[in-house]
């Protein structure tokens, strides 16, 4: 037997999914053959409008769901194969706020880590609060605690038994920024020290930010799973802002034969674009060929939300 880390955290193949007709509900087909390899020690984020299948896939890993068709593998072990094992492998932190009030965070996570199996002996209750910055708050009663830290504690509970991985269902919705920096500063310690993240979010510049891989999922399918620099670089328009040395009345008639330019003040240029089409040379050769000087540059990049409205349009448009 060996003990050779996977290479892949999370291995997903073909996983199909359909919820069956109830009452009047019809019958609803929520995932349509993902396939996903989630690499060990990423921080890896599932992005998706509202009914994509997120949470039918994060539900499925967590044994909350029966899968129709398909297959995953959790570090190594199939749910089907060894569900009990699989399960310990994963900790999941859930959207919503489940807690005792009347229990204190360190009772808490003592309760969470019998449930998993772990003995009073190996229990890292004070160690875990500590790595999410609530040491001082491990004896104070849970209705006490702020929003933010009650997420923070949603987090310790998920780590009682030291999952190789850890899932964040929208960890930061509803938290003010200020906490959000907190949380994200917590899980990123976490990353550092070898836990798989996998993060849905609906804070597209917090994927963007965090993460190193980025899927979507659109309709129960996968339609983009890439690094995130390779990703943001498939939006197809640009803007580039040039800043003249003088006043100027129009765009130059050059400039304007070959590019999409506009005039946006007394002495700036605004040029939309492709990368792939068009050459910013070509583009400050015209200028200076018109007898203009450049005195600034700027461009406004691509974005995360660009490309996610990018790809779910276009494959709505594909599907219909």
């Amino acid at each position: 037997m060996t003990n050779q880390l996977p290479v892949n955290a999370i291995e997903i193949r073909d996983l199909k999914k359909t919820y069956t007709a109830s009452g009047k509900s019809p019958e609803k087909v929520a995932l349509k053959g993902v396939s996903l390899d989630i690499p060990r020690g990423s921080m890896f984020a599932l992005l998706g409008p509202n009914g994509a299948g997120k949470s039918t896939l994060i539900n499925i890993m967590a044994g909350l769901v029966i899968k129709t068709s398909g297959s995953v593998q959790i570090w190594g072990t199939d749910i089907d194969e060894n569900a009990r094992q699989s399960r310990a492998n994963i900790g999941i932190v859930p959207q919503e706020i489940v807690m005792d009030p009347f229990f204190t965070p360190a009772k808490a996570l003592d309760i969470q880590a019998g449930l998993y199996g772990v003995p009073k002996s190996e229990r890292r209750t004070k160690e875990i609060l500590e790595m999410v910055g609530l040491s001082d708050k491990a004896n104070a009663y849970m209705r006490s605690l702020s929003g933010g830290m009650k997420r923070r504690l949603m987090v310790a509970k998920a780590m009682v038994h030291m999952p190789p991985i850890l899932v964040l269902d929208e960890p930061t919705a509803g938290v003010d920024i200020e906490l959000r920096r907190q949380l994200w500063a917590n899980i990123k310690e976490l990353n550092r020290q070898g836990t798989t993240i996998l993060l849905t979010t609906h804070y597209l510049e917090e994927a963007q930010e965090l993460c190193d891989t980025i899927a979507i999922i659109n309709d129960g399918e996968v339609v983009a799973c890439e690094e995130t620099d390779r990703l943001l670089g498939r939006i197809n328009n640009k803007e580039i802002t040039f800043r003249l040395d003088r006043d100027l009345q129009e765009v130059p008639d050059t400039l304007a034969q070959s590019f999409c330019a506009s005039k946006t003040g007394a002495r700036k240029i605004r040029i939309q674009y492709s990368p792939d089409e068009k050459n910013v040379g070509d583009m400050i050769d015209l200028i200076q060929k018109a007898g203009f000087g450049i005195t600034d540059i700027s461009t406004d990049e691509s974005d995360l939300e660009d490309v996610f409205l990018q790809l779910t349009s276009h494959h709505k448009e594909n599907s219909v």
